[in-house]
């Protein structure tokens, strides 16, 4: 009887949990050896992870006035649609959809999969096969809970965000009151020029930006905000500032502990850091870290729907994909629709080659939607936003994602040029199918596969989602039964 849309279910401090839930995720129990390698120096990697940690706050900001100015849902993509028009929105939509999102997900899920596998086999690694299978039980899991609830996934996410402070809190205090100690020895020669080589630094860039990413989460669910001309700039600011501190005493710590063989050497710095310096947590921290990487999984594919959701609300993705289940209110095409896709890169994909294959892309468009706020600007000097930044901010971060993308060319030609064509590749499907007006005869047989995905599929998905409730009802009561007679 009610009109079925998103519900307003995301406050300010489930907002800051999505924020630090997504940020705080593998990225900081990973990339620490992306950083290292590629920079060449403690000193330079600090130094790395401090500036990408100010150009995120750049970023957020941009993003935080774009969210007070365009009211809709849909991140990077509706912003780059409203500013620059509809074909940089789809390509951005085409790449996210093909390489962005199932590639940053696969590199969460496997970090997932290697972080709680390893107290098993340690000090041995954990097999490959098994790590993949554990990385896909994890992001299935994760995949069924955002098609059950919004308000579960976003309860399960504030409880991660504080897991996540605490398994960073785990690393940083023994790595502070060692260095308090004395124990400064990995940090002599700290900036060894010899060691940088600058063609590498837009690599460890990457790296350190994957860490951080995370910080436009918000921007995809403002919609379903409470009073989001408050909350996002509040949550972004709070959440940015508090990670940056969290990230900075972390990699110190590590510094700290290991040298930077170690580092390089280890394919888990965070279990590797605890082996070290706090034996007595060695199978604790790496669950913690396995959860945080669990919370980022939630994180994005919480956001990513939305995306796809809006992109059929715009026309510019199968009207399927636009609907709402009638009665759990979510967005439940768009949820399964990515799982074919990070199924097969966590299969056959390297966490590092994934890393720099997706980077350019992600970046790029990124780029591209703070361009668009100085051409919204421009364009609609009348329209009053409650949150501004000064202009040198979009300027800035425009220009150094741009030139980070264009310098990663000669870093690693082979990931950037396939990502890159990946990208292009949706130039003449806009073409042929978005822009283009189809034949009668193309447009009769799209009507009739709509019909099939308007009456069909959705009553396939209702009768799938009403089993699975009775089973799961039967479950629970089985299992009260059970503890009663216990």
């Amino acid at each position: 009887e009610e009109a079925i849309f998103l519900r307003k279910k995301i406050t300010l401090l489930r907002a800051f949990s999505l924020l630090i839930g997504s940020m705080v995720g593998s990225g900081i129990f990973i990339s620490p050896k992306g950083v290292l390698k590629n920079s060449g120096s403690v000193g330079f990697s600090l130094v790395v992870w401090f500036s990408c940690g100010l150009l995120s706050m750049f970023g957020a900001l941009c993003y935080a006035e774009l969210g007070t100015r365009i009211t809709k849902s849909g991140g990077h993509y509706i912003y780059i649609l409203e500013t620059l028009g509809p074909l940089p929105s789809f390509l951005f939509l085409w790449a996210e959809f093909f390489a962005i999102r199932p590639a940053n997900s696969a590199v969460v899920s496997l970090a997932f999969g290697r972080y709680m596998l390893e107290p098993f086999f340690a000090p041995c690694a954990a097999p490959v096969p098994a790590v993949k299978l554990v990385s896909l039980l994890g992001y299935y899991t994760v995949l069924t809970l955002n098609s059950w609830s919004v308000t579960w996934s976003a309860r399960l996410q504030t409880a991660l965000s504080v897991v996540k402070l605490l398994a960073l809190a785990l690393i940083i205090v023994p790595g502070m009151m060692l260095l308090a100690q004395g124990h400064t020895e990995h940090f002599q020669d700290a900036f060894d020029r010899q060691s940088l080589v600058l063609d590498k630094l837009p690599l460890a860039f990457y790296a350190g930006m994957f860490a951080y990413s995370g910080w436009f989460q918000t921007s995809f669910v403002r919609e379903e905000l409470v009073k989001p001309e408050r909350n996002i700039p509040l949550a972004v600011i709070v959440s940015v500032i508090t990670v940056i501190v969290g990230y900075m005493l972390t990699n110190v710590s590590y510094y700290t502990v290991l040298g930077t063989q170690d580092v390089l050497a280890s394919p888990a710095v965070a279990v590797s850091f605890v082996q070290r310096a706090f034996k007595s947590l060695i199978s604790v921290v790496p669950v913690l870290v396995a959860l945080s990487c669990f919370g980022t999984m939630n994180g994005g594919i919480f956001t990513f729907s939305r995306t796809l959701f809006v992109a059929s609300r715009e026309g510019q993705w199968p009207p399927l994909f636009s609907m709402i289940h009638i009665r759990r209110h979510t967005p439940l095409p768009a949820v399964m629709l990515m799982f074919p896709l990070v199924t097969a890169m966590v299969c056959i994909g390297d966490i590092y080659h994934l890393l720099n294959f997706f980077s350019f892309s992600r970046w790029l468009f990124i780029g591209l939607a703070t361009l668009g706020l100085i051409v919204h600007r421009h364009r609609h000097p009348e329209l009053h936003s409650p949150f501004k930044v000064p202009l040198f901010v979009p300027v800035s971060f425009t220009i150094i994602c741009l030139f980070t993308v264009a310098m990663s060319f000669y870093s690693d030609p082979v990931s950037i040029s396939i990502g890159c064509t990946m990208v292009l590749s949706g130039f003449p499907v806009y073409y042929l199918i978005i822009h283009r007006q189809m034949s009668d005869r193309c447009r009769n047989l799209f009507s009739i596969s709509q019909d099939f995905l308007w009456t069909k599929l959705p009553s396939f998905f209702s009768t799938l989602s009403d089993y699975l409730t009775h089973k799961l009802q039967l479950l629970l009561e089985v299992v009260q039964q059970e503890i009663k007679t216990y």
